[in-house]
This record gives C-alpha cells, structure tokens and sequence, in this order.
C-alpha cells in the first residue's frame, strides 16, 4: 500500500473547486518539484489540477483514461484504457467477475472511441505531456466509488513515471484506502463519516462544459 495521507475526517464543504485546489496546493508543496506534472480527470478534476498547477509553477496536462466496467456493474472497473490506446485488465477483478473475452472487446472499442473524441477535441489546444521518469500528480474534485481514478492509474502507470501521487479534496474511506494500494502515495483533505455523492461536500459545485475545459487548457 502507498502512503496514506488523510488530513481530516470533517464534513464541511468547500466553498468552490478553487478553494479545494488552493487547500491541497498546501499540502502538495513539499512534493512537488520541476519533475512534477499534475494531471486533472475530465471534467472537474480539470479546475482542481490547473488551480493546483499554477500555485505550485508545476506542468499540468489532463488525463485522458476510461475505465473498461464489469457486466451490469457500470461502477465497478475491470481494467481501463489510456489515451495511448494500451489496455490494462485487472486479473483479479476479472476472476471475480467472469467477464468474457468478446464483452472486453466491445467494451474497450467503446471506451476507447469516447478517448479519441475527447482527445480530438482538448488537444488542439494542448499536447500531451511526456510522462515518463516524471512524479505524477492526479487529482479530481473528489471520488466516489474511485473507479475513474483507478483506470486513470492504470493508465497513467503504462507511461513509466518515476512515482504517482493522488490528491483529491474528499471522498470515502473504503475508496481512498483502495486507491492508496494503486498509488505511492495518496492525500485526502477530508474523509466525512457519511458519504453519498462529491458534490453534497461543495456549496458552489456547478457542472463544467467542454467549452471550459478548452479555456483551462489555453
């Protein structure tokens, strides 16, 4: 397991996503140096890395991964595939499941159709980082049940960076703990006790438009 970094088991919301990033940009100061990229989940995750990013002077880019979901369990992750086209498949996730071989298939094509649209989109205006032999932070505005945030790992770790950090403003604490054995090392400013949906633990937590990520990306 990466080394678990929980800062508060509070409930209090975050005004905004600003303030999220600008809490975490704190605690992430003294991990980062000019090796370091942070990486934003579409499409909140994207405000929270870029806000991140700037406080700390460090390269930002996004993350362009799509979880591969079990049969009838959209929630749960399989595997996931990176913007690179690589398949990654969970041999114990897929023990449990018994998915065959021709439901992967169309499920990673459909997966990976969604990752060319967006890329075709959010990368006229940016290019993709090089990630290897970088310590890359990932962060999102929270996590629910994780499984974005886990095929964005298994992503990103096809790309050999030296270390992956996640850094998320809140999320629950079997989730947090999971994704701590994907990582090296995982901070979360708040794990509440009770723990329905990201946005109950914002006041202002407004949907984000393509048309804002492209700005961010600018």
């Amino acid at each position: 397991m990466g080394k678990l970094n929980i800062i508060s088991r509070s409930s209090e919301p975050f005004l905004n996503r600003m303030q999220a990033a600008e809490l975490l940009a704190q605690k992430l100061e003294k991990l980062t140096d000019k090796n370091t990229v942070i990486l934003g989940i579409p499409r909140g995750g994207i405000v929270i890395a870029k806000n991140i990013a700037r406080k700390l002077s460090v390269d930002f880019d996004i993350v362009l991964s799509r979880k591969i979901p079990a049969p009838f369990n959209p929630e749960f992750a399989i595997g996931a595939i990176g913007e690179n086209g690589k398949v990654f498949l969970n041999k114990t996730a897929l023990c449990e499941i018994g998915a065959k071989q021709d439901y992967i298939k169309k499920a990673s094509r459909h997966e990976s159709e969604e990752i060319k649209r967006r890329a075709k989109l959010y990368r006229k205006v940016k290019s993709k980082l090089v990630l290897e032999e970088k310590t890359v932070i990932i962060s999102d505005d929270g996590v629910a049940t994780g499984a974005t945030m886990q095929a964005a790992i298994w992503a990103v770790r096809q790309e050999k960076p030296s270390k992956v950090i996640i850094a998320l403003p809140v999320g629950p604490y079997d989730a947090i703990v999971k994704l701590a054995d994907e990582s090296d090392e995982i901070l979360c400013l708040r794990i509440p006790e009770f723990f329905s949906a990201v946005g109950q633990f914002y006041i202002d937590f407004p949907q984000i438009e393509d048309n804002q990520v492209l700005e961010l990306l600018k």
